[in-house]
């Protein structure tokens, strides 16, 4: 592993590049070379470099790339370009450059299920992840609120529960098979993989719009019946054409905050109870957990899911959010392959803890539709005392906060997220994810030790990237 080392550390008769994220080793040697030779730099193949990772050199008369993919060489290009950004004059500075991820996912979640946004806002998005080392786009795509993708056997889907919640009054609020390909390779010429989220068995009112029969005949409307096998066969085929549509291997199926107590009331539910000896109606979702997974795991794919996944329902918390901190007998967990995504500190830590491999984006860290706490903000819907994240507090996020040592080969990667249930308009998206995602951008690639992280180096870093974020007319919020 490349360790770590502060732009500070570089030699003193020479001002430290603005760079975000930090690389991993830098040192600026002195110099200068004329601007002109970043426009073709040397390019090197060296196998041993890390996945992802690069070398740059720059001396006076050329600047080298090495690399060991073509992941490497985009970011590699990628800082030279934040260099040339930097540029006061038409040349850059001499420095060398050893840099790699500390997590291979690096993500960013958008809710388009409470808020359609469309191609040009996703597409825009891409283009800033891209720029700032972020390569992993989990697309929340259904939920209570609505269904944003097309799935020909069941049309009624995006006929029914597609027209709510849409900024963009001119198309349709939803997304074709067309939109999707045209998405999918405009995010991988960026090397951002998309994983897709369709939620089973919570925030399942959408589908119950439409098919009711896909919901107990008694009882909560937002779960699926999962005693009903052509409810399971729905969601059966709605991953099957998903796994067609989307490369990745990974496809989450959500998992999270569906209480058990309505399946009490269902006949199927209960047969499927003591059919398949689940131990009452708490065992129903492990058992579609597991169920999914296997049906992924089919077609070679991998099953995610939030933390419930993994430590069970757990217990409210004064605020009316999950602790999630118990856990599921060891006969209703899924499969150690399943993917777990940790919003919560010690529940992600739990799970790693369990054996699982985590994405960490703990809400008081990592959940930016939270007030960002400034004197003036056009957006404040939570009270700030409630729901806050300021852009410190952003950058304090520790990845490994809670995890066991030997354990921390499974915090796999991190993410951030956007609900939008509060966010009625891209100017509103942009000011909350941005600057907040610079400072998710150093700790996702760098990972700076969190006793000594310098929050005042990193703003000022952040300050001249939040100038050329409004020079692009990005609505980039204060850092303070």
């Amino acid at each position: 592993m490349i360790m770590f080392a502060a732009i500070a550390a570089a030699s003193a008769a020479f001002a430290a590049p603005m760079l975000i994220p930090a690389p991993r080793e830098m040192s600026v040697t002195g110099g200068r070379v004329a601007l002109a030779a970043a426009d073709a730099p040397k390019v090197e193949v060296v196998a041993s470099i890390p996945p992802e990772g690069y070398e740059l050199s720059i001396t006076t008369n050329a600047v080298t790339i090495r690399h060991s993919d073509d992941a490497g060489l985009f970011y590699a290009k990628a800082t030279l370009a934040q260099l040339r950004a930097d540029a006061a004059d038409a040349s850059l500075p001499c420095l060398e450059i050893k840099d790699a991820p500390a997590f291979r996912w690096r993500g960013l979640m958008l809710d388009e299920s409470c808020r359609f946004f469309g191609k040009v806002t996703v597409k825009k998005l891409f283009d800033l992840m891209s720029r700032y080392k972020m390569n992993v786009f989990h697309w929340h795509l259904t939920d209570d609120q609505a269904w944003r993708l097309f799935i020909p056997e069941y049309p009624e889907l995006v006929k029914k529960c597609g027209k709510s919640g849409s900024h963009e009054r001119e198309v349709p609020p939803f997304y074709t098979e067309g939109d999707v390909r045209e998405i999918l390779a405009f995010a991988a010429a960026r090397h951002i993989t998309i994983v897709p989220e369709i939620d089973f068995p919570g925030h399942f009112r959408a589908v119950v719009r439409a098919y009711p029969k896909f919901a107990c005949a008694k009882g909560a409307r937002n779960a699926m019946c999962v005693g009903n096998p052509e409810a399971v066969r729905f969601a059966e085929k709605v991953l099957d054409r998903v796994c067609e549509l989307f490369p990745s291997k990974v496809v989450h199926i959500g998992g999270d905050e569906c209480k058990a107590g309505p399946w009490a009331k269902c006949p199927r539910c209960m047969s499927l109870v003591r059919r398949e000896n689940l131990g009452g109606v708490k065992g129903i979702q492990p058992w579609l957990t597991r169920h999914l997974a296997g049906h992924l795991a089919a077609k070679g794919r991998r099953l995610c899911g939030w933390e419930e996944i993994a430590v069970g329902f757990g217990k409210p918390d004064a605020r009316g959010e999950s602790n999630n901190d118990s856990s599921l007998p060891d006969e209703l967990l899924p499969p150690r392959e399943v993917l777990v995504m940790g919003y919560h500190v010690k529940p992600g830590a739990k799970s790693a803890n369990m054996g699982y491999d985590v994405i960490a984006c703990p809400n008081w860290h990592c959940y930016f539709d939270y007030s960002q706490k400034l004197p003036e903000d056009p957006y404040l819907y939570f009270r700030p005392d409630i729901r806050w994240l300021p852009f410190e507090a952003a950058y304090r996020f520790d990845p490994y906060e809670g995890v066991k040592p030997e354990a921390r080969r499974h915090i796999t990667g991190v993410e951030c997220c956007l609900w939008t249930s509060h966010v009625w308009s891209v100017p509103e998206l942009e000011w909350k994810v941005w600057p907040r995602g610079l400072a998710f951008a150093e700790v996702a690639w760098s990972n700076p030790d969190p006793a000594k992280r310098d929050f005042a180096e990193f703003s000022a870093r952040a300050a001249e990237h939040r100038r050329r974020l409004i020079r692009e007319h990005v609505n980039c919020a204060p850092l303070k």
